[in-house]
């Protein structure tokens, strides 16, 4: 069984990405990083990236090839701040599935190590000139 099964398929990871996106949609340092007018063309993405990644269905790469993720957002700059933001929404949103601890702790491994190979921007350690 995959893990996609294991939670209950496409509702749970839908659910997943509302509550993630819920706390973007109010976040001052996130939300510049979504140009789109609409949150939902993002959500969707991550939806059926998740759900692929996860052994759902391969949706996301018949439409948007292969998944090529710091690629794709290569053009913001993700430093820690931007990361921990982000981190701190998923957190909330994964809290909220009231997963099997074991899920949730594979899932949640995941979603941490994608956040910081997200990370494109050192932090200057003299902070600002």
């Amino acid at each position: 069984m995959t893990l996609f099964e294991a939670v209950g398929g496409e509702p749970t990871f839908r659910k997943l990405v509302d509550e993630f996106y819920a706390g973007v949609a109010a976040d001052p340092l996130l939300r510049p990083m979504y140009p789109e007018e609409d949150l939902g063309p993002a959500a969707d993405r991550l939806a059926l990236f998740l759900m692929q990644y996860w052994g759902g269905p391969n949706t996301y790469s018949a439409q948007r090839g292969h998944p090529r993720l710091r690629m794709r957002h290569a053009p913001y700059r993700i430093g820690a701040a931007e990361r921990d933001a982000w981190l701190l929404h998923m957190r909330r949103a994964v809290d909220r599935l009231d997963l099997p601890p074991e899920i949730a702790t594979a899932l949640w491994d995941y979603l941490e190590r994608a956040a910081y190979f997200m990370v494109n921007a050192m932090e200057d350690p003299a902070g600002p000139a």
